[in-house]
Formats: structure tokens, C-alpha cells, sequence
């Protein structure tokens, strides 16, 4: 053989290697795609059960106003992250301005779950019973979208490290995810149900 054919094969090799290797960390982006639109799924779920608790319990609870207008607020704070986050999944400050809005949720809900148990006729209810069960529900389906998320996260970002997929990540411009981690302690709790 030639230098000249070697040469040829070499590089031929170089970029079929290339190519196999793009190939594989843009299945993997869209893995982390994929696994953020079903928690985006669940999350819009939640985002709608919330108006309807909020009015449900509105009647039962005159004093705690504040607390139901706060919940509501959260609420749309997180729907917008989570819109822009379904916008660019996998996109660090995205998902990290989401997370920030799920922890102010979550920690509102945490204590409109609290001020429900003190009002025994509201606890009595049956649409409000529903409705916290449906939340309750819908924040499980939330943690195991957040772990499959997570999962193809993490394999999405050890391709872009690993050599020598790190020097196609780096030249095709593929960045690493941010992780869709319980960021408060509210959040890491399990839901709670009580009859």
C-alpha cells in the first residue's frame, strides 16, 4: 500500500469513528429530552390540580388567605420555569431557575398540606380528600419522571466526558445537563396522606 492510500484509510477510520460517536451523544441528548418532557408532563398535571385545591379549600380557610395567594403565585412562578426549561431541556440555567421555582412550591405546598389538617371540616371534605390524593399521586409520578431524567442525564453527560467522545462533545458543542436534584427538604419528603 501507499502512504497516500494509508493515509486515506486512516483518516476514512477517523471519521467514521467521528460520526459514530456524534451519532451516540445526540441519542443521548435526546434520551435527556425525552425524560424532561415526562416530567414536564407531570408538572404541568400538578401546576392545574392547584387552582382547583386552592378554591376547594378557599371557604374552609378565611385566615390563611396570604398562605392560598402565595401557593398561587409559586404556582405560576414554576409553570413559567418549566416552560422555558421545556423550551431547552437539559439546558443548565433552565433547569436550575426551575428547580429554584419547584423549591418554593414544594415548600408552599408543604405547608398548605399543614394548615389542611387544622381545619377538620376541610379534611372531611370530600373534593378537597380528591384533590390532595390526585397532588399526592401526581408528585410520585413526579420523582420517578425526576429519576429517569436523572438517569439519562447521567449517561448523557459521562459520553460527553469520556475520551474520546469528549473531543467530538467539544467540537459538535454538546454541553453537559444539569441534574434534576430535591433541592429542599419539603421536596425530599415523601407525600404525606392522611384520612
Amino acid at each position: 500500500m501507499t502512504p497516500a492510500v494509508l493515509v486515506f484509510v486512516a483518516l476514512l477510520l477517523v471519521a467514521v469513528v467521528a460520526v459514530t460517536l456524534f451519532n451516540r451523544l445526540v441519542t443521548l441528548q435526546n434520551r435527556v429530552r425525552n425524560a424532561y418532557a415526562q416530567i414536564d408532563v407531570q408538572l404541568k398535571r400538578r401546576y392545574d390540580l392547584i387552582p382547583n385545591l386552592v378554591e376547594t379549600v378557599r371557604g374552609y380557610m378565611q385566615h390563611e388567605r396570604a398562605t392560598l395567594e402565595a401557593v398561587l403565585a409559586a404556582r405560576g412562578a414554576a409553570l413559567n420555569a418549566a416552560n422555558a426549561a421545556a423550551a431547552a431541556p437539559g439546558d443548565a440555567a433552565a433547569v436550575r431557575s426551575l428547580l429554584g421555582a419547584e423549591s418554593a412550591l414544594a415548600g408552599l405546598l408543604m405547608r398548605l398540606r399543614m394548615i389542611v389538617e387544622a381545619y377538620p371540616d376541610l379534611k372531611a371534605d370530600r373534593s378537597a380528600g380528591q384533590l390532595m390524593e390526585e397532588l399526592t399521586s401526581t408528585e410520585n409520578r413526579v420523582a420517578f419522571a425526576r429519576q429517569a431524567y436523572n438517569d439519562a442525564v447521567a449517561a448523557y453527560n459521562t459520553a460527553c466526558g469520556r475520551f474520546p467522545n469528549n473531543l467530538v462533545a467539544l467540537a459538535a458543542g454538546f454541553s453537559p445537563a444539569e441534574m434534576f436534584e430535591v433541592t429542599t427538604s419539603a421536596e425530599a419528603a415523601a407525600p404525606a396522606v392522611s384520612f
